[in-house]
């Protein structure tokens, strides 16, 4: 069985916990600001690579190797809709068999 790093499908728990802190303290600036946070709906998201912050690990035999942090800027956007966006009503799709599909495609000529 190969056991590659990765394989078993787990959530990133370090950074979704950034990210869950983050939108407490977008909710928690909406409601000085006034706001209602019910109401807040994420307009823009953006990860920007921030620069690294360098660091040493020192290795055997007196050499030392770079150990660097690869940190991001996150940004959230959050703005209040009070009407929900009404959806658009569907017409019934006609379901169509791959017969009824090579009938349309077959042209006659001739008639």
């Amino acid at each position: 069985q190969h056991k590659a790093p990765g394989n078993c499908g787990r959530w990133p728990v370090k950074a979704m916990q950034v990210y869950k802190d983050l939108l407490t303290n977008a909710v928690a600036n909406a409601e000085t600001k006034g706001l209602d946070p019910a109401y807040l709906v994420i307009t823009h998201a953006q990860v920007n690579r921030a620069p690294p912050g360098r660091r040493r690990t020192y290795r055997a035999h007196g050499r030392v190797g770079k150990y660097a942090s690869q940190p991001a800027h996150i940004e959230i956007i959050l703005t209040e809709k009070k009407d929900p966006v009404e959806k658009m009503e569907e017409e019934p799709r006609v379901k169509i068999t791959k017969k009824m599909a090579a009938r349309r495609r077959f042209v006659k000529i001739g008639e």
